[in-house]
């Protein structure tokens, strides 16, 4: 059973959000689990967020941003167990670094050094346990297809 505090009912569960509390698809992304993991989010968020921002603007990032974190919440209540409680907005993070993959592929810029990352954070995951993998993997696919989508619609010279 879930704490009954103001960060329990933020959590993503799958029990809550099938009985009506939806808005935890979106609000797992402001809980965290403890000042490491906060402190990663948010120097990935810097790390990626300003390059995506200046790509695309406020508006197309805030796009972005939320369709990852809604991507990685549904791949996560969708494929994880289904007592499991998931926190922070590293579904998010990582749909960053698939728009970032993508504009950089448009641009011509070499993104090898993305999916390195990306690749060490998948194994970083497995190996530390207790890591939502079904959420970065879904807010990486979440972030991709919006940023593809967002360019299709642009018809950008990205």
């Amino acid at each position: 059973m879930l704490s009954p505090s103001l960060e329990g009912n933020l959590f993503l569960y799958k029990f809550a959000v099938e009985n009506g509390q939806w808005y935890r698809l979106f609000t797992v992304g402001l809980v965290h689990a403890g000042l490491l993991h906060l402190g990663f989010n948010m120097f990935a968020l810097h790390a990626l967020g300003q390059p995506v921002e200046q790509v695309f603007g406020k508006a197309r990032f805030l796009i972005i941003f939320f369709a990852s974190l809604l991507a990685g919440s549904v791949a996560s209540i969708t494929f994880a167990a289904p007592n499991q409680v998931s926190v922070g907005a590293s579904g998010a993070v990582f749909g960053l670094f698939g728009a970032f993959a993508i504009v950089g592929r448009k641009m011509g810029v070499d993104v090898k050094n993305i999916y390195v990352i990306v690749g060490l954070n998948f194994a970083i995951g497995f190996v530390m346990g207790g890591v939502d993998w079904h959420a970065h993997l879904g807010g990486l696919a979440g972030g991709a297809v919006t940023t593809w989508l967002l360019l299709k619609v642009s018809k950008s010279n990205y």
